[in-house]
Order: structure tokens, then sequence, then C-alpha cells
């Protein structure tokens, strides 16, 4: 009978890790987007329903560039698991922008599926209801919308 091979599974990720990139997160604005750096593996790929981004430096653009068009915007963390290398968050984002809404707060819901790397996100996913965060906001079509869903779950 032949030895079976060592099977040599990667440490699972720490939880100190995954309250680092909370705090980042959470305490993240337009001035301080160098925390990215802190948090995110140089060859992060990042996902949302509307974007992908590849590297460090596109993911940085891509923050600017976020935090230029909003007024307001902030991270609530709600809940986090952890299995091997990889994570899940549970959030709220808060965000005020003058052409949405009428330049009130919206509110969205997601998660987001993390994979780590050296210590670093190297691969984040978001999943949230594009809808309930922009199309539901523009004048006259959000309410298009807001009618098809609805009578969709009819």
């Amino acid at each position: 009978m032949t030895a079976m091979p060592e099977i040599k599974m990667p440490h699972p990720v720490d939880a100190e890790l995954v309250h680092k990139f909370i705090d980042v997160y959470q305490s993240l604005n337009k001035s301080n987007l160098f925390l990215l750096a802190d948090i995110y593996h140089n060859n992060i790929t990042f996902t949302d329903p509307v974007h992908q981004v590849k590297g460090l430096n596109a993911l940085n653009d891509y923050f600017v560039h976020l935090y230029a068009n909003v007024s307001e915007i902030s991270f609530k963390i709600d809940n986090f698991f952890i299995a091997e290398q990889e994570a899940a968050l549970y959030w709220q984002m808060h965000y005020c922008h003058n052409k949405l809404n009428r330049g009130q707060p919206i509110s969205v819901t997601g998660h987001s599926h993390l994979r780590f790397r050296d210590g670093k996100v190297i691969y984040h996913h978001d999943y949230f209801d594009i809808g309930a965060m922009l199309y539901e906001q523009i004048p006259f079509f959000g309410g298009l919308v807001r009618l098809i869903k609805q009578r969709a779950g009819q």
C-alpha cells in the first residue's frame, strides 16, 4: 500500500486581518484612501454589480472616483464569518449623491466575499441590489423600477 501524499492546507485567516479590514472600511474617507494599500494585495481583483477592477492602482482610482461623486458615504459592517482563507462580511452602505434621491441619504445592504493571500485581500466581490442603490433613486425611472419589482413580487 502506498502512502498518501501529505496535503498542506493554508493557514486559516486570522480574525485580526478581518478586523483590520473592517476598521479601515469603517473609517475610510476621501482623505485616507492610502489605507487601501494596508488591506489590499497589489494583485487585487475587485468586483461589484457595476465594475471589475484588477490591481491596487486601479482599485485606488475606483475609490477616488467613488468619493468624488458622493457628498457622504460610510460603511457599517454588521457581521462576518471566516472559513480557511476566506471571509464573508455583511454590511450597510449609507451615501448621499446630489443627483439621486434628491440628495437625501440612501442605504444599501450587501455582503462581500473576501479571499486572502500574504496577509491581504487578493479577491473582493461585493453583492448588493444595484436597483436599490442606483436605478430606484433616479427620478421617474426609479418609480418605474419600483413598480416592476412590486408587480414581479405579486
